[in-house]
């Protein structure tokens, strides 16, 4: 009698433990393929970043609410999309600028072709 409960018991243990073991394995392969979706949204967000404004702000418009900026390292890609590639000494990327009056647009290579030093003051006109 105490040999066949001790073997009742260990097939119990034995399918309890089976079980476990399909519900890890179930766990781990949705885990991966999560995973695996998260770094497909990764590559896909930075890969948008790394576009023109318009596009990104398309791409953007069409993503529901905060959901990149919860799920994905939202401001951590930005600024690695956005950084630049600027070192000291470098010249300035070439850019127009529209006038606060609107009547022209002003070109800084026809500025620093002059060989005139040239300086941006970022401000409030408000």
């Amino acid at each position: 009698m105490n040999f066949q409960f001790s073997a009742l018991w260990n097939r119990a243990w034995w399918n309890r433990a089976l079980r476990n073991r399909v519900l890890w394995k179930k766990i781990g392969v949705t885990a991966g393929v999560l995973a695996v979706l998260w770094l497909i949204g990764c590559a896909f967000l930075y890969h948008t970043m790394l576009q023109p404004p318009e596009k990104f702000g398309r791409v953007m418009a069409k993503l529901p609410g905060p959901v990149p900026f919860l799920i994905f390292p939202f401001e951590t890609m930005w600024m690695r999309a956005r950084a630049g590639h600027l070192s000291v000494g470098d010249h300035a990327p070439d850019f127009v600028l529209t006038e606060l009056d609107k009547s022209t647009q002003v070109q800084l290579s026809s500025l620093t072709a002059q060989k005139r030093p040239v300086v941006l003051i970022f401000g409030s006109y408000t």
